[in-house]
């Protein structure tokens, strides 16, 4: 296989993952945890969309339960954000030298 070949096969392969990660995150995952007294949702891309906090078995009001559920997914999705923020650096720092074609930080 020549050089052209290959820098076709791995476009190729770079545009199979992305379609395969832009998949994952249209398909939705739940979770429950002590006989269902939270719920938590989210994407197969690794995305949490949703907290249900069932605020009655820890004497929270509906409003307070609310205000705990948004907390919670804030600090969730601050710390997903920043994980990322740390794997494209890493691995950024590995793949962005090695001069591929199409891919200067992350795959």
């Amino acid at each position: 296989m020549n050089m052209q070949q290959m820098m076709k096969q791995a476009q190729r392969m770079q545009r199979q993952l992305a379609e395969a990660q832009d998949q994952l995150a249209d398909v939705e995952v739940s979770a429950t945890a002590n006989g269902g007294m939270v719920k938590v949702t989210g994407t197969a891309a690794g995305d949490i969309t949703g907290i249900q906090i069932d605020g009655s078995s820890l004497g929270l009001d509906e409003e307070d339960s609310e205000m705990l559920q948004d907390t919670v997914l804030a600090a969730i999705n601050e710390t997903l954000a920043r994980a990322q923020e740390v794997t494209n650096q890493r691995l950024g720092a590995l793949t962005g030298g090695m001069g591929v074609p199409g891919m200067p930080g992350m795959l």
